[in-house]
């Protein structure tokens, strides 16, 4: 019985088998009280997203928990355990403050995970399913999460496109909270470039797109204005930045349409960001004085100098998390220790009572004074060395020169 890991990941598993592995929001609170009764602790947090499912439990079998899993979702014994991985103890918990660290994502590094993870354990307290164990184990893999990001660069560097965009954003303009900027497109980057673009605090967002409905759709999320791709020109002059990915064959941006809404800006620099295949914007607009035109080539230069930038920081990362899984493990056996002493301590009291009230009562029966408490000493003395002796007793007999040193140390018959 011991903290136990079990999971499926993007590494081991197709999304197919994920989505069937994955719990519902309205359903984890009642499958962590599920998994909870499989545990000898009544400890168990599960971690669920579209990249991965993991179930951390204290005092529990790694075959039971995987049965488990099996069991709730329906699935064979076939289709799971192939795309399974299942740690133990130090292993368990290294796991889990990697993957709060993003040092086990898909994106390395990446922030969103330690959010995940945060929201599974508060999930797990609301649903009673945590103690001691599983709590520190959490509150220690949050502090490492932030230890990881406060000494290594890992998540310092762009490593999407979406993300390289903005950071180039920011690198030109030192605060990206007043700047107004244009986004064309209404996919999945621009709405991830939005993400980010709301994480700095720009609140002064227009999208344009060919169908004005999905525009708005994502509009709603960040508070922003929709126009068509028609009515880019009345509003381009605005724009400090402008942010383009869309799937049109041919430029929506020409370098006349840009030159125009320069001179409308009287000449106040505008940065372009190009992260459409084919392009957006036409390769003539970078010859304009006061436009700065980036493409998706420049990004991946530096998305792929800032990838091996957080490949060395995850080496110190890699050191911390293993450092910090040895200090919590020592500390789950200090745990074990107090718990022994204090069951051996009572143990020991328990027989000293036994006999010191049988000499009581011989006394109390007009018994010898000395007589009683000779008895009782020998008495006392042989119920105590008994167990040690049967201990060094098997150790000499089976040649077991290890535990009988160990012994003979804890014993106090030679120094450690």
């Amino acid at each position: 019985m011991s903290l136990v890991a079990i999971g499926i990941n993007h590494k081991t598993a197709t999304v197919d088998l994920r989505e069937k592995v994955a719990f519902s929001p309205d359903k984890i609170h009642d499958a962590m009280k599920s998994l909870a009764s499989r545990t000898a602790s009544g400890e168990a947090v599960i971690v669920s997203t579209c990249n991965r499912t993991e179930l951390y439990c204290n005092n529990a079998s790694e075959a039971d928990i995987i049965e488990w899993l099996q069991d709730y979702h329906g699935l064979t014994h076939e289709e799971l355990m192939p795309c399974i991985y299942a740690y133990q103890d130090h292993t368990a918990v290294k796991h889990l403050m990697r993957v709060s660290s993003g040092l086990d994502s898909l994106v390395l590094g990446e922030p969103q995970i330690l959010g995940q993870v945060k929201q599974a354990f508060v999930k797990a307290k609301e649903a009673g399913t945590t103690a001691v164990t599983i709590d520190r184990l959490f509150q220690n893999t949050f502090s490492v999460a932030k230890k990881v990001r406060t000494e290594t660069e890992i998540g310092a560097a762009a490593v999407s496109v979406a993300f390289a965009a903005v950071s180039m954003a920011k690198h030109i303009f030192s605060s990206l909270k007043s700047t107004k900027v244009l986004l064309i497109g209404a996919g999945e980057t621009i709405e991830l470039v939005a993400k980010h673009l709301k994480d700095n605090e720009v609140d002064s967002m227009i999208v344009a797109n060919r169908t004005i409905e999905r525009a708005q759709t994502m509009c709603e999320e960040f508070n922003a204005t929709a126009i068509t791709l028609q009515q880019i020109p009345d509003f381009l002059a605005s724009a400090d930045i402008v942010i383009s990915s869309t799937a049109s064959p041919l430029p929506i941006l020409g370098k006349g349409m840009v030159e125009k809404a320069l001179k409308q800006r009287r000449h106040q620099p505008m940065l372009l960001v190009d992260i459409a295949v084919p392009r957006d914007i036409e390769a003539e607009v970078g010859e304009l004085d006061d436009a700065f035109l980036y493409t998706v080539d420049d990004l991946h230069s530096i998305i792929e100098q800032n990838m091996a930038s957080r490949k060395e920081a995850a080496e110190q990362a890699e050191l911390i998390t293993e450092e910090q899984a040895h200090l919590f493990m020592e500390w789950v056996r200090s745990l074990e220790s107090v718990d022994s002493i204090r069951e051996y301590r009572s143990q020991s009291v328990a027989i000293k009572d036994e006999l010191v009230e049988r000499a009581l009562n011989k006394l109390a029966q007009g018994g010898d004074g000395e007589q009683v408490l000779l008895e009782l000493a020998n008495r006392l003395t042989n119920r105590l060395i008994h167990a040690p002796t049967q201990a060094l007793t098997a150790a000499s007999r089976q040649g077991d020169l290890n535990t009988l040193g160990q012994l003979r140390v804890a014993l106090g018959l030679d120094k450690h």
